[in-house]
This record gives C-alpha cells, structure tokens and sequence, in this order.
C-alpha cells in the first residue's frame, strides 16, 4: 500500500550514485506478543492518512534569507551546559535504543517492542512511566518533577510503514524525545528550576492518528506547552539545518456507493450501475478544482469499481483527502466534495455513504516558542533555523500533531540529514536515518528543545508571551 510521503518539500531530485550501506532492515512486522485490539479505533495500516507531505510549491532555496535569531537572552549557562552533558552522556544508550527500534519496525497501535523498551529505558533513567496510557496499550507517558511550577511535554513517534519499515526516521523521533527530557531534566537540577518535565508516547502518527485519540482522552492534561522533531530528506537543502512551516489540515473521507447488479449483455436495463456513480463523482471533483483556492487539495482514488465486465456493479468505493489551510477550510471544503458524491448518487439512481476519519488539524506553530528555538540552534550550535510559520509556499502535507497545536502551545520543527538517494518513506531515507550523522543532529536538535522547555519553566515572562500568542492567534474561541 503506498503511504503519502513526509516532507517532501526536501526532496528535490539529486542523482547520487552510491546507496547508504546499513545492515538489512526487516520489513515492518508485528510483535511476537498478542496485541489486544483498540476499542472503536481502526487498524493504523488499513487507514492510512497523510502524514508530512509537501507540494514543493516554493522554488526558494531554504537557506536563503535566513530569519535574525530572537534577541531574547539564552537562560543560565549552566544550565545549558548541563542539558547537553546530559544528552551526550546518554549517546551510546540512546544509539542502541534507537537501532534497535529501526530494526523491528512496527505498524501504528502495534508497537509492543518499541513501546516496552522506551519505557524500560526511561524507568531505569529515573522517569515516572505509565504504560498502556489512557488505554492505549502502546502509548506512554513518563514524567520527572521538581517542586512546583509549570509543565513542559515532548512527544516521541516510534510506528513504522508496511513493507520499508522506519522510511519516516520515527526511530530518531523516538530517541530525541527522550533524550530532550533527559536534557531537560538536567538542566533543571543545575539551575534550580521549578517544573516538571512530560514525555508522551505516541502511537500510530502514520495513518492511526494517535495523538488525535489522545487528546480526546485528555492524555494532554496539564501539559501547558509541547515540542516534538522530525527529520526529512537533505537533497536541495544543507544537512543540519531547521526549519518551522505550516501544514494542511485535512479529512479523509470514505465513500460507497450501491447499486443493483444486473447481467450487462443481457438485461443491462435491470442495473443500477454503481461503478457510474463513482465516474461521476470523479469527474465531478475535478470539474469542481477550477473553483477551489490554490492551496487546497481534493485527491483520491478508486477502491473497488466492480467484480467482472459482464455484471453491472453494485457495489463500488472510493477513498479522498481534503485538505485546506485550516481545520474550518477543511469542513467547509469537505461539504462541497460530499455533494458531488450525492450527486452522482442522484444522477444514478443509487445510494451513497461517506464517513470521515479523525480530522488531522493544520500545524499552528507558536511563534514565541519558534523563535526561541532558532536562538537556542544558532547559539549553541551554530544551525540556522528557518522560522516561516504562514508561509503556505511550504506547507502541502498533514500530521497530528496539528490537533496539538490547537489544544495548546506546540511547536514543531523538521531538521535535515543526509540522503541524497530519496526522500521520506523510501528504503534510503530509513537507511539514512541509521547513520552516525543523522544521529548527531538528532542530538543537537533534541537539546534545542531542552533549552526551550528549561526556559519555558523558569522565564515568567518567556511563558507569558508563548500564552498570550497562543490565546491571540491559535485558540479556538467558544
């Protein structure tokens, strides 16, 4: 099954002739373990939903014009110091963590060994963990306080795709979560600085929406801010670099129709041809593009269109995306592609049935947190950070994440590696992603989160401002 792509606004074709040399990884597979099912919740590989992907509608190199870094002044040296000591010590433990999650991949709501060996991992580190969280037996959340004050959260990805296993890079997402609440964690102990810090594990971003499911089982409560990463492909842009963009908010819709069968040589007349009503729905989603803005997106495909050429179909379906600039686009578009389908309907004498899945939200990113981060990356380690929160030149693809970034202040930026023989979701992405390299910039950016989280905690001011932006520009009013 093809999975829509991650961040391919990255990918610019580069002919390389060499291929990343790793050992074999194994397709994705289940645990040897049973895994309970989720109640009312769809097998993550059966529904696939688009995750970061982009339209490459910009043709400006992203190290061009590079955002000043914010003048805010970096919190106690110390405690920056500290973070990064912290995250370099847990290198060695970390790398072994992560290669081992890249070689057994596992689908989204399936995730035994992963989710069992991030939570071994942060329990023996001295985190508070709570597995199987809010009932979803491979999600997470690990937690470690000190005194009173305000709560900063990460979030770690670890599902794999069908067949290419980690093609996405989540076994880097998983560790530089971990690693930025041990950095964090550090930094609060050499500082002083009042707070707690909340990791959450998030099963099924590809397809599952599983931080969708968590929120609406308030597995966010008391997280008052919240960052994750992701890496993307490097060709067409530095490795090592940063950058803070928008994403789509989009709705998947599936559709049947239903006809009446009939023999097609013989009594044709006796049909209601169902495969009809999907060509008109078709033709008529396309006809309605001409009128749509030029950042929204109507795709699908045709699922079943019949058995055989000589029985009138009775039966027929297919699969959409919609996707617009923000969550309310998305509803307002999503009703006018439903009314194609009831027309066709109409048109044909069938009846029709469309459903929606777990809307993904479009990506809000704070801008107060997004600054800060590109003052930590330029100043402790020299990376440059593209800040471009409404520039939709950059946006085309979708992640749940979006949801979080509507239930509070969240930020999250994508970083480059290396991989010059293919983007996200290909076997030299998932090659990519096992390199010393691209675990070095894992690194640093998980201790660019770190910073932000300390000075979320400590700075009044600093968490004022992300709330006050958040309250103007992102929450939804009642």
């Amino acid at each position: 099954m093809s999975t829509p792509c991650c961040f391919s606004f990255f990918n610019t074709a580069k002919a390389t002739p060499a291929t990343p040399a790793s050992a074999p990884v194994p397709a994705c597979t289940h645990s040897d373990k049973p895994v309970p099912a989720e109640p009312h919740l769809p097998a993550a590989h059966d529904h696939y939903n688009p995750c970061f992907q982009s339209t490459g509608a910009s043709h400006a190199p992203m190290d061009a014009e590079l955002p000043a870094y914010t003048a805010h002044a970096l919190f106690s040296s110390d405690a920056r110091d500290a973070i990064k000591a912290a995250i370099n010590d847990a290198v060695p433990g970390l790398t072994k963590l992560s290669m081992y999650i890249s070689d057994h991949p596992e689908l989204g709501f399936h995730e035994v060994r992963a989710h069992e060996h991030l939570t071994d991992y942060l329990e023996e580190a001295g985190f508070e963990v709570e597995r199987g969280y809010k009932g979803l037996s491979t999600a997470f959340r690990a937690s470690w306080k000190r005194g009173k004050g305000r709560v900063f959260g990460f979030n770690s990805e670890y599902d794999a795709l069908p067949t290419i296993g980690h093609g996405c890079g989540h076994n880097l997402i998983a560790v530089s979560g971990v690693a930025a609440a041990i950095g964090t964690r550090a930094g609060m102990q050499k500082a002083g600085i009042q707070g707690e810090v909340v990791l959450i594990g998030t099963p099924a971003e590809e397809g599952g929406v599983g931080k969708g499911v968590l929120l609406e089982r308030d597995g966010y409560k008391g997280v008052e801010a919240c960052m994750m990463i992701h890496p993307v492909a490097g060709p067409g842009v530095k490795p090592g670099m940063a950058a803070v963009t928008p994403t789509l908010a989009v709705n998947t819709v599936n559709v049947e129709f239903f006809g009446r069968a009939a023999h097609a040589g013989g009594v044709p007349w006796d049909g209601i041809n169902a495969l009809d009503a999907v060509n008109i729905a078709y033709s008529s989603i396309s006809a309605l593009r001409q009128q749509l803005h030029t950042s929204d997106r109507v795709h699908g495909i045709i699922l079943k269109g019949g058995e055989a050429p000589n029985i009138i179909p009775d039966h027929t379906a297919m699969k959409y995306y919609v996707r617009a600039r923000s969550a309310a686009g998305v509803e307002e578009l999503t009703k006018r592609v439903c009314a194609c389908f009831e027309g066709a309907a109409k048109a044909t004498g069938c009846t029709v049935k469309h459903k929606t899945e777990r809307m993904l939200m479009d990506l809000r990113n704070n801008l107060i947190i997004a600054e800060e981060y590109a003052s930590a990356m330029g100043k402790e380690f020299h990376i440059p950070t593209l800040v471009a929160i409404d520039d939709w030149n950059y946006a085309g693809g979708s992640t749940d994440f979006g949801n979080v970034t509507y239930a509070m202040p969240a930020v999250h930026p994508h970083y480059a590696i290396d991989s010059p023989n293919g983007g996200n979701h290909t076997v030299a992405f998932r090659d990519a992603c096992r390199t010393k390299e691209a675990h070095d910039y894992t690194w640093k950016f998980a201790a660019g989160m770190a910073c932000v989280a300390a000075r979320f905690m400590q700075d009044d001011k600093f968490a004022a401002d992300v709330k006050d932006w958040y309250d103007d520009n992102t929450k939804v009013k009642e």
